[in-house]
């Protein structure tokens, strides 16, 4: 506990001197740059060649993902503003618009369960119908004002991007504005998965009544990816490469798990803890060489869709 309160003294004082742009303002515009490349993307559907018809369905997948993913994951902590009455807006806005899933059960499960252990090679594309096949699911465990206000999102944020699939990108059929609302919706599902995996997967797990103090916990349970350019923008630095810095302070937004890493990294270094890193080519190799052990009491994906 010594450790941890003297951690987040040295981490409070690098967030008390930086701005709200440092603070927020870059995560904000990253996402405000994500909404405004939508037209462009359904625009580029348009085209009957294959190169500008390409660009569209990358757009619209880096973008689906940049909402769903870093927006949600934001969202869910209350990273995006210091006002609870907007972070609830956002929560509702990334995760049941975007996401079409209940933001109660997605803060829940991210919060609670947090390591999404999955099948890696098939399951990934199936996440766009799974997710909001499971969200009606869980809707039981939700009181009726949260149920009406998650289905009226979910069917917004669904049939919106159906309806500008068919009447601004031009497609001629409903079943190839659904093909198309797939692609661009499981895009980037494969690292996503993979990342979850990765940042976890092989390092000590612990019961919940004999788990170590937090710091000593964090430290040996999570790793940190390499960064990667695109991972970096649609994901956000939080679930890249400041993957510790975020379990051990996961209000910060990205920018600023960004700007703490070095103190974070040095004082975990001093103190003889763990600071784990590890690239995607060698996690991807220790999980396939260890797939059975690692795999075979995992949950199945429709618990964890929602993370």
């Amino acid at each position: 506990e010594a450790l941890m309160a003297e951690l987040s003294e040295l981490v409070q004082k690098v967030v008390k001197s930086s701005s709200w742009w440092e603070r927020h303002g870059v995560d904000i515009s990253i996402l405000a740059c994500s909404l405004l490349l939508l037209p462009a993307g359904f625009l580029c559907l348009r085209s009957a060649q294959a190169i500008p018809f390409l660009v569209g369905v990358l757009t619209l997948g880096v973008v689906h993902h940049t909402l769903t993913v870093k927006g949600s994951h934001l969202a869910s902590h209350n990273a995006l503003t210091e006002s609870k009455s907007w972070s609830k807006v956002w929560a509702i806005f990334f995760i049941e618009l975007c996401s079409a899933f209940t933001v109660e059960q997605a803060t829940y499960n991210h919060v609670k369960m947090h390591h999404g252990y999955t099948n890696m090679f098939i399951a990934p594309l199936a996440v766009p119908i799974i997710t909001p096949l499971v969200a009606l699911g869980l809707l039981r465990n939700v009181e009726w004002k949260a149920t009406l206000r998650t289905l009226c999102c979910m069917f917004l944020g669904l049939y919106c991007h159906y309806w500008l699939l068919l009447h601004v990108s031009g497609f001629q059929s409903s079943w190839s504005a659904l093909l198309c609302m797939l692609l661009t919706r499981s895009l980037l599902a494969h690292p996503y998965i993979h990342v979850n995996i990765f940042q976890h997967i092989g390092l000590p797990m612990f019961a919940a009544d004999q788990k170590p103090k937090r710091i000593q916990l964090m430290s040996l349970g999570v790793l940190n990816l390499p960064r990667n350019a695109l991972l970096d923008w649609s994901f956000g630095h939080s679930l890249i490469s400041c993957h510790v810095e975020h379990h051990l302070f996961p209000s910060l937004s990205d920018n600023m798990c960004l700007k703490i890493k070095p103190i974070v990294s040095q004082y975990l270094k001093q103190k003889k803890l763990p600071y784990n890193e590890d690239t995607y080519a060698s996690r991807l190799h220790l999980f396939l060489q260890r797939y059975e052990e690692l795999m075979v009491h995992a949950p199945p994906i429709t618990e964890l869709v929602g993370i």
